[in-house]
């Protein structure tokens, strides 16, 4: 999943929680004598449990809760449309998937989000094809378009804003709180297992001589080179991320002191510029920010020595 896990699952209980009052307001408040009050009464009390469940365990239920929440949204809304009374309640249902479609654009990465919305429209239009009312498919046919069209304006809308969050836009790489958040789950990932991680702070040597004599375009080119050129060192696993200037940060999952020396060895041979390294390997229980204030410290006590 993208960007804010929690944030994700709070929108999701908001969802249920909205179809399960209107299922309940049907329930009380019937449209046609052949309204399935049962059916709505009983996904009025799922709905309600569902948002209750994803709104207490949004700090702890694990990714997977997010697709499980919008299936179960789905399921729903499919026996709706197959017990639905009149055609008016089938149409009436495009609106979940709209409202399905860009949750899913919201919180989810591009190709999940399609696949969910694609399941979305075969079940409730195999729902609403099993039904007894006819003479929908038109405005049906409409509602499904509506849906798809928005939820890929959402996806697209949402990987765009989330690029510019995340991504440092002169090199490229992590912007430091994308670096943040994505060390943030390599490191709790290594506390629960046991495996060592190693973070390594680069600062370039002299940088401030290249922009005072050939100028911060000279800089802003130097820097671009060295992403590109460390990206090629580096493990997938590896984050790499911009502090801020001419700052690097890297994290290295299962990795332990001796390794990361080795790698920061291929990155200097492959660099078109020279530059200084701390590192530090996590001990039990720290933190990332004690992790990353041990590391920069190891860069200054190598830049003293340097000097």
């Amino acid at each position: 999943m993208h960007g804010d896990h929690r944030g994700g699952l709070g929108l999701l209980a908001l969802l249920h929680a909205c179809a399960g009052g209107l299922c309940a307001a049907g329930a009380m408040w019937p449209m046609s004598p052949r309204t399935p009050v049962a059916l709505l009464s009983a996904l009025a009390v799922v709905g309600g449990l569902a948002s209750a469940a994803c709104w207490s365990g949004r700090d702890r239920l694990p990714g997977g809760a997010v697709h499980a929440g919008l299936g179960l949204f789905t399921l729903a809304s499919a026996l709706l449309a197959w017990r639905s009374a009149t055609a008016v309640g089938i149409v009436g249902l495009g609106c979940t998937l709209v409202a399905l479609g860009v949750l899913a654009g919201h919180v989810l990465p591009p190709a999940p989000a399609r696949w969910h919305v694609a399941g979305a429209v075969a079940a409730v239009s195999a729902g609403a094809a099993a039904a007894a009312p006819t003479g929908f498919a038109s405005p049906w046919v409409a509602a499904v378009v509506t849906a798809v069209v928005l939820t890929e304006a959402q996806v697209r809308q949402s990987g765009a804003l989330r690029r510019a969050a995340t991504t440092d836009p002169l090199t490229g790489m992590a912007n430091r709180r994308a670096w943040e958040l994505g060390a943030g789950r390599l490191l709790a990932h290594a506390q629960r297992t046991g495996e060592p991680l190693t973070v390594a702070v680069l600062d370039l040597d002299d940088f401030k001589a290249v922009n005072d004599t050939e100028g911060h375009a000279a800089g802003d080119a130097l820097l671009r080179a060295l992403a590109t050129e460390w990206h090629g060192e580096l493990r997938r696993s590896d984050l790499l991320g911009r502090l801020g200037g001419d700052e690097f940060v890297l994290c290295l999952p299962a990795t332990d002191t001796a390794t990361t020396e080795d790698l920061l060895d291929r990155l200097r041979r492959a660099s078109s510029a020279a530059w200084s390294a701390g590192t530090a390997t996590a001990r039990p229980g720290e933190g990332l920010d004690e992790l990353l204030a041990r590391a920069d410290a190891a860069l200054y006590r190598a830049k003293r020595a340097r000097r």
